[in-house]
């Protein structure tokens, strides 16, 4: 926290800050959120770019996702088709393999990513 040395007895002197001052300890990396956990943000993200890819192969078949592509899906929580960017979402997800959850992976292959 302190950059300079000295710093902290500087700031002390000028009665800015206590010396009994404590910081909470950062949570665990991942404890509360994760793309795997269900319900996270990221399982969530997940479901809708998987619907969006569905939807793209019942209609496209196996051919390939622009990068500019994007999906009209109908989430749960709206009342109005949302544009899922699927061209991004399988490139990113592409990228990221190697963080998805096995469940995520077959979810994928049945699709026809061969790269899941």
């Amino acid at each position: 926290m302190w950059r300079a040395p000295g710093q902290k007895a500087r700031v002390q002197q000028l009665d800015a800050i206590s010396t009994e001052t404590t910081y909470p300890a950062p949570a665990s990396a991942g404890a509360a959120k994760g793309p795997g956990k269900a319900g996270s943000k990221g399982q969530q993200a997940f479901q809708r770019g998987l619907a969006a890819l569905a939807q793209w192969v019942e209609r496209e078949g196996q051919r390939p996702v622009p990068r500019w592509h994007s999906e009209q899906i109908t989430v749960d929580s709206e009342t109005e088709p949302v544009a899922e960017r699927l061209g991004v979402w399988v490139s990113n997800t592409k990228s990221r393999r190697a963080k998805l959850a096995q469940e995520q992976l077959d979810a994928l292959r049945e699709l026809g990513m061969e790269w899941a």
